[in-house]
């Protein structure tokens, strides 16, 4: 058992952790008598703070979401061991009360083009279903980046699965990254429309990776899907590390969202990924965070009201000028 590395990203704000519970887990650590009695007491801390939070929210009609972002490695062209390690996580994100879990971009797969050429899948074959049954099995819904073969086209996909097993939604990647040590388009084929699905009382907005880069597409799908919740599945290299923990803080605040980040670690065909995954609130409080190399599941409560408050303390979307832009 591991502590939240919010120290990583540059902010001050570690009270957030005294409001909201955090847990981050090291599979490779849950092996020692020490770290399974910690596991044992925070799962009992859980249990109470839900018990008594389930009890006082009913009474005043909050409403609040616990959600699980796994940071993981994968193994390129190797599917079975790729669920191996998505089935893993999504049962220690069950454990721990999450009623969603999002995954990185391309978890079935890995992230090299050369694999994914060879090994992509429709969506009725390969991952999909199987994390369909997933699903269904463990009553967890899932967000995961996946192939997405069409014919002769290759999609760089996301696919929402809910607690049924049901698919809510598929996204498309519609920008696709050529900037060193990354190149997508001699392989996939851009999508050419944003997505969102409500979920509870929530909607939440489908991006992939370098769309953070491009503040239309989460400006869109807040004002144009009524989204309050971003949720991004990346395989962020490590040259650019900076890059994604300001673009993620910005992207929540400006738009007064949630923003679920669930990056990719290790390395495939020569490309190391940076980790730092996070649960960002509206304020742009980093509530939930992950080391930048190791495989861990993070978690927080994303809350209904957070968002009606700082959209009331700052109503932006009412002052933005439409005569203008």
């Amino acid at each position: 058992m591991v502590a939240g590395n919010i120290e990583d990203w540059p902010t001050g704000q570690n009270f957030a952790l005294e409001r909201r519970l955090l847990v981050c887990v090291c599979p490779a650590e849950l092996h020692s008598a020490a770290a399974a009695h910690k596991c044992s007491r925070l799962q009992t801390r859980w249990a109470h703070r839900q018990n008594a939070c389930v009890s006082r929210r009913a009474k005043i009609g909050i409403v609040i979401m616990k959600i699980a972002a796994a940071q993981i490695a994968c193994a390129p062209g190797d599917l079975e061991a790729n669920l191996r390690t998505i089935h893993d996580f999504a049962s220690r994100a069950k454990d721990y009360g999450a009623e969603l879990v999002v995954f990185p971009e391309m978890v079935d797969t890995g992230y090299s083009m050369p694999v994914i050429q060879k090994h992509a899948t429709g969506g009725n074959e390969g991952a999909v279903p199987r994390l369909q049954k997933m699903a269904k099995q463990l009553s967890l819904a899932v967000i995961a980046g996946v192939s997405d073969r069409d014919g002769p086209r290759i999609h760089n996909g996301q696919v929402f699965i809910d607690a049924g097993g049901n698919i809510r939604a598929k996204y498309r990647k519609t920008h696709l990254v050529t900037a060193a040590p990354l190149d997508e388009r001699p392989v996939f084929t851009a999508g050419d429309a944003f997505v969102s699905c409500k979920f509870d009382m929530f909607n939440l907005g489908l991006t992939i990776c370098y769309d953070l880069r491009f503040p239309e597409v989460c400006r869109a799908l807040a004002v144009e899907h009524g989204a309050n919740v971003f949720i991004n599945s990346s395989a962020w290299p490590f040259p650019r590390l900076e890059h994604l923990r300001i673009l993620a803080l910005a992207r929540a605040i400006e738009n007064q969202c949630y923003l679920i980040l669930a990056n990719r670690v290790g390395t495939d065909d020569g490309v190391t990924f940076c980790g730092t995954s996070a649960i960002i609130d509206p304020y742009g409080v980093i509530v939930a965070a992950a080391s930048a190399d190791r495989q861990e599941l993070i978690q927080a409560e994303i809350s209904e009201e957070v968002i009606k408050s700082v959209r009331t303390r700052m109503a932006v979307f009412d002052h933005r000028r439409r005569d203008l832009y």
